[in-house]
C-alpha cells in the first residue's frame, strides 16, 4: 500500500469522525433506489410465477361461485398458523435471551422484535431463493447488525434453530410413516422417504462442524487460499484470521447452547410443536371445503407431500408442492380440493412473501424516526 493511499483512508477515516463524508459517486447514489426496485421486481415475479403453478391445475377445479365453503373451519386453521409460528419466535427468543450477560440482557420487548424479523426474513427469503438456501444466510446477516449479541452467537443461533426445526420435521414423519400407513400410495411413500435424507443431511454436517471446528476451519482456509490466488479475496491474511476467530466462536456458542439446561429441550419441543400445528392447517382447510378425510390420516399424508417435495429446487417448493398435495388429497375426497390446495398455500407460502416486505417496511420506519429523534449535533 503507497503512501497516497494511506493518506486517502486517513483523510476518510477523519471526515467521518467529524460528521462528513466524501462525496458519493453515481453508483452510491442509485445503489439503494436500485436495490429497493429490484427488492420489489424479486417480490412481483416470484408471485407472478408461483400463481401461474398454482393456477395450472384450474381446468379440474370448479368455478368459484360454485364453490360452497364452510368459513368457520379457516378459523382454527387461522389459529394453528398463529400458534405454530408464535412457537417459532419463542424458540429464538430462548436462545437469544441466553446468549447475553445476565447484566446486559435487553428489554423483552426489543428480544421479542429481534426474534420475529429474524423468523419473518428467514421465511421470506427461503421462499424466495431455490432450494430455499437464502434463509439462513440472511437470519444470520441481521443478527449480526441487529441483534447486538457475539459474532459467534449471531451465526449459532439461526443454524441451531433451524436444525431444531429439520430434527423435529424427522421425528414427527418417522413416527407418521411407521404408523401412519403410508405405503397405501407406493410412490408418494418412496419419494418421501428419500426426502427424509435430506432433511437429515443437514443437521448431520452441522453436528460435524460444531464439533470437529478445526478440520472445516482447515477446508475454510484451503478455498479462502485459492480465492486469494485468483484474486476474488484481496487479504488473503484478513480473511484468514477471520476464519480462524470466527470458527472459534461459533463452535463455542454452539457448546454454550447445548450446555445451558434445558434449552435444547425446549427448542426442540418448540420446533415440535411448530411442526404439529403447520402440518395440521391442510385438515381443516380440506374439512371447510367439504372434503371427508380424518385429521390423524391427513396429517400423516401432509408430513409425507411436504418431505416428497423438499428437495424440489424451486423457491417455496413451488409447483411440485401444488401438484403433489392436488394429487393426494383429490384421491380421498370429493370436495373442492384445488380450492383447498390454494388456501393452504397461502398460509405455507404466501403470507410469507408478504410478510417480508412489511417487516423490511417496518424496519425502514424504526430507523426513520430513530434518525429524526437524533439532534444535528449528535449526528456529527
Amino acid at each position: 500500500m503507497d503512501s497516497e493511499e494511506i493518506t486517502k483512508r486517513g483523510d476518510a477515516r477523519f471526515n467521518k469522525k467529524r460528521g462528513t463524508s466524501t462525496p458519493k459517486t453515481k453508483w452510491q447514489k442509485v445503489r439503494k433506489p436500485l436495490g429497493i426496485l429490484l427488492f420489489v421486481i424479486l417480490n412481483v415475479v416470484v408471485i407472478v410465477l408461483a400463481a401461474v403453478s398454482e393456477f395450472g391445475n384450474s381446468s379440474t377445479a370448479s368455478e368459484l361461485n360454485e364453490v360452497h365453503m364452510n368459513g368457520w373451519f379457516l378459523i382454527p386453521a387461522a389459529l394453528c398458523f398463529v400458534v405454530a409460528n408464535l412457537a417459532n419466535i419463542y424458540k429464538y427468543v430462548l436462545m437469544i435471551r441466553r446468549a447475553y450477560p445476565k447484566n446486559q440482557c435487553p428489554h423483552r420487548r426489543q428480544i421479542w422484535k429481534t426474534a420475529w424479523r429474524v423468523v419473518m426474513l428467514g421465511k421470506y427469503y427461503d421462499n424466495v431463493t431455490p432450494a430455499a438456501v437464502g434463509g439462513q444466510p440472511f437470519q444470520i446477516y441481521y443478527m449480526h447488525k441487529n441483534s447486538g449479541v457475539s459474532s459467534g452467537h449471531a451465526t449459532s443461533i439461526p443454524i441451531f434453530g433451524m436444525i431444531a426445526g429439520q430434527i423435529a420435521f424427522l421425528i414427527l414423519a418417522i413416527i407418521c410413516f411407521l404408523f401412519g400407513n403410508i405405503n397405501e400410495n407406493p410412490a408418494l411413500a418412496v419419494v418421501a422417504w428419500l426426502g427424509l435424507l435430506f432433511y437429515a443431511f443437514w443437521p448431520i454436517m452441522v453436528a460435524g462442524v460444531s464439533f470437529f471446528p478445526k478440520p472445516t476451519t482447515k477446508f475454510l482456509k484451503f478455498i479462502t487460499k485459492i480465492f486469494a490466488k485468483i484474486k476474488i479475496v484481496k487479504n488473503r491474511e484478513e480473511a484468514l484470521a477471520r476464519i480462524e476467530r470466527n470458527m472459534d466462536a461459533y463452535a463455542d456458542s454452539v457448546k454454550a447452547i447445548l450446555k445451558t439446561r434445558g434449552l435444547f429441550l425446549n427448542t426442540l419441543i418448540l420446533a415440535l410443536i411448530y411442526t404439529v400445528f403447520t402440518a395440521a392447517i391442510p385438515y381443516f382447510v380440506l374439512t371447510a371445503f367439504g372434503g371427508q378425510v380424518g385429521f390423524i390420516k391427513t396429517l400423516v399424508l401432509t408430513m409425507a407431500v411436504t418431505s416428497a417435495v423438499y428437495f424440489v429446487p424451486t423457491p417455496g417448493n413451488s409447483g411440485a408442492a401444488e401438484g403433489t398435495f392436488f394429487m393426494v388429497f383429490s384421491a380421498l375426497s370429493d370436495g373442492y380440493v384445488f380450492w383447498a390446495m390454494l388456501v393452504w398455500r397461502f398460509f405455507s407460502y404466501y403470507i410469507y412473501i408478504l410478510m417480508g416486505p412489511l417487516t423490511y417496511f417496518a424496519m425502514r420506519m424504526e430507523k426513520r424516526k430513530e434518525l429524526s429523534n437524533v439532534s444535528p449535533k449528535k449526528r456529527e
